[in-house]
């Protein structure tokens, strides 16, 4: 007889069942509602079908209210889609269709029934396929799960043209099972898991776009027609994503770049910022900024942009990141020292040379050393994305080289900074997860399980002290050389981004052979921490640029004040208005054009600017000027003396309110 198996529940009560018993067996012995809201079953968090058999193990059973079932709704949908195509469009070919984040998508190979030519997906067709969706979701055809031997998998898939299916199966290690989902008559090749109906799918879903894309990402396949969709537990939440794409097409910073006349892209430079007078300022400006928030702490170094391959197979780049690299030769091929070379894709062996120049006593310790360097990393041209996805940008890097009993203080003193810098910025809620060690990493065991030791030790000091932190583990995501924080931040419209990191690195060091001298004479190897607090300085202001939809804070605003004139009688007044405003730091430009002063206090609200000051002939005569807030229709008037010194407090950065105890 089986052996019964062992489940423990979420209270931590212990249940025998017999072997065999399925999760939705699990769920009825419970309660039959139970068992009617049912999706799915976890075991030791492992999400499985209903009707799969149970195994020993934490039980826990998932409800399509349960958060981890989003991603079986959106599974399903994209089964339903699928379905939907073929029905629609009998002969279509079905290759793969993932679950991705906020939605889902499947590609497919069309070809028209007369010409036999590729006939790829338009927008037109959505509405077309999201109706017959709603219809297969309506008949609620049960899904089940099927185990077929290769040769019958591989011969159905041929009979019925999928020719990228049989490929698909191929390609299966033959240790894995081969399973077949059906939902009526549809069947489809797939790991699973998958809620028990059609019906669990709901109505909250919406077809987004259409793509192309080749067979498994490689441009020597195929071209394939991708759908995108999206679905969500239920209409509120749909609603509430599509209005939050819709806020985020407002406020692309593309758009925004364009209308604030800040930088744009050619294709003579891809994958770089052509800064325009504006936007190089704003970078200006949050390059100061970033400067004075270290120039307590750390030394600013430069390293050379180009340095010999060599350095790279040292440091381990060459081997591990050698794909995301630029080499440069000479462009005489017969150059006396024509080697290969390679544009920095990051400052860390740099940093290690300064390091290394000249004997190091513990005494010295911690050295920090920060570099606001250009660095060129490749990235595919479809995966370029105005300043958020670059090849060329500035790293806002900085590398502390200390003692082990050091390491732990270092972290928390780059976590404080990192939220300062944040605040300031106006992000208040801040994710930081420790990203553990990868698969394929340098280093021993020894010393990832120290530095993680010491990471987690320090992630749950940092969210007891700090309210604003909410943490997490991002299993396997480390980089090769050791663990790392890494710091998300939520935007105004709740997107999130990845930017800050702190990364704990003894592997470095010890490639490049750093060391100090100890308290006894002996050499001792520091342990490097990589730290970097916004990353790309260009992505940033991408982010900045978004989050804030342009109207940035007068500190930061590229362009704080535009002096208007409404007659060209008042040009002189305005020259002088803005010249005493220059003369207290402030940005400051004069609009002297013959328009109308609606026309161009709509312009340059269109351009963001956050203050515009109108002069006319009264405002000459009285030594006033008219106040316009951006996004205000409130108007009032102040003489100069009164509008400089209030813009100047309000220009005065916060960093630099801080250290003036302002």
């Amino acid at each position: 007889m089986a052996a019964a198996v062992s489940l423990t529940f979420p209270d931590g009560s212990v249940r025998q069942f017999d072997a065999g018993a399925t999760g939705r067996d699990v769920a009825e012995s419970i309660s039959k509602s139970l068992a009617k809201k049912a999706v799915a079953v976890a075991i030791d968090g492992q999400l499985r079908d209903l009707a799969d058999p149970v195994t020993d193990g934490a039980v826990e059973i998932v409800t399509r209210e349960d958060a981890r079932a989003l991603e079986l709704i959106r599974h399903d949908a994209a089964h339903v889609m699928a379905e939907a195509v073929q029905e629609l469009w009998p002969g279509t070919q079905v290759t793969i269709g993932p679950v991705i984040e906020n939605g889902f998508y499947y590609d497919f190979k069309r070809v028209h029934p007369d010409t036999r030519e590729d006939w790829p997906f338009t927008p037109d067709d959505l509405p077309v396929i999201e109706k017959k969706m709603r219809e297969i979701i309506q008949r609620n055809a049960p899904f089940t799960k099927e185990i077929w031997s290769r040769d019958k998998a591989r011969d159905t898939f041929a009979d019925m043209g999928e020719a990228y299916k049989v490929e698909l199966v191929d390609a299966i290690p033959e240790d894995q099972d081969l399973r077949i989902y059906r939902q009526g008559d549809w069947f489809d090749l797939c790991r699973g898991p998958h809620m028990d109906s059609t019906g669990r799918v709901g109505s909250a879903f919406k077809l987004m776009k259409v793509a192309g894309a080749y067979w498994r990402g490689d441009s020597n396949n195929p071209m394939l027609t991708r759908i995108y969709g999206t679905a969500w537990a239920n209409q509120q939440d749909l609603d509430a994503y599509l209005h939050m794409l819709e806020e985020a097409e407002k406020r692309d910073h593309r758009r925004l770049g364009r209308e604030m006349d800040l930088f744009h892209f050619q294709e003579e430079g891809p994958g770089v910022v052509f800064w325009h007078a504006k936007g190089w300022r704003m970078f200006q400006n949050l390059l100061a900024y970033m400067r004075r928030n270290i120039q307590d702490d750390y030394d600013e170094v430069n390293a050379p942009q180009v340095l010999d391959n060599a350095l790279w197979k040292t440091s381990g780049h060459w081997g591990w990141y050698r794909e995301n690299m630029f080499a440069v030769t000479c462009a005489d091929e017969e150059a006396e020292d024509n080697r290969v070379f390679a544009l920095k894709p990051m400052n860390c062996p740099g940093h290690v040379q300064i390091f290394k120049h000249g004997l190091k006593s513990y005494r010295e310790l911690p050295i920090r050393l920060a570099e606001f360097g250009a660095v060129h990393r490749y990235e595919p041209s479809g995966a370029l994305h105005g300043l958020m996805r670059v090849r060329g940008f500035t790293q806002d890097d900085a590398h502390v080289f200390c003692t082990e009993d050091q390491l732990e203080a270092e972290i928390l003193k780059i976590n404080d900074l990192m939220m300062s810098v944040y605040k300031d910025f106006g992000f208040d809620e801040v994710l930081v997860k420790l990203a553990t060690r990868p698969e394929k990493r340098v280093g021993s065991d020894e010393s990832w399980d120290h530095a993680e030791n010491i990471l987690k030790r320090s992630l749950e000091k940092m969210a007891r002290e700090d309210g604003r932190i909410k943490t997490g583990i991002n299993e396997g995501e480390g980089t090769f050389y050791g663990p790392k924080f890494e710091y998300t931040l939520r935007d105004a419209i709740g997107r999130e981004w990845q930017c800050g990191t702190t990364q704990v690195d003894f592997n470095l060091p010890e490639r490049f052979g750093a060391f100090y001298i100890d308290s006894d004479s002996e050499k001792k190897q520091p342990v490097m921490v990589h730290r970097a607090i916004v990353g790309s300085l260009e992505r940033f202001l991408g982010i900045l640029i978004e989050s804030h939809a342009g109207h940035f804070p007068l500190w930061f605003a590229p362009v704080q004040v535009v002096v208007a004139t409404i007659t060209q009688e008042a040009d002189g007044y305005a020259s002088e208005v803005a010249k005493k405003l220059k003369a207290a730091g402030l940005q400051v430009e004069t609009d002297l054009r013959n328009e109308k002063i609606n026309y161009k206090v709509r312009e340059h609200s269109v351009a963001k600017v956050p203050v515009i000051l109108v002069v006319g002939r009264r405002e000459a005569e009285e030594g006033t000027v008219n106040v316009r807030r951006l996004g205000s229709r409130d108007q009032e008037s102040k003489t100069v003396d009164e509008i400089t010194q209030s813009l100047v407090a309000e220009a005065t950065p916060p960093d630099v309110k801080r250290r003036l105890g302002m």
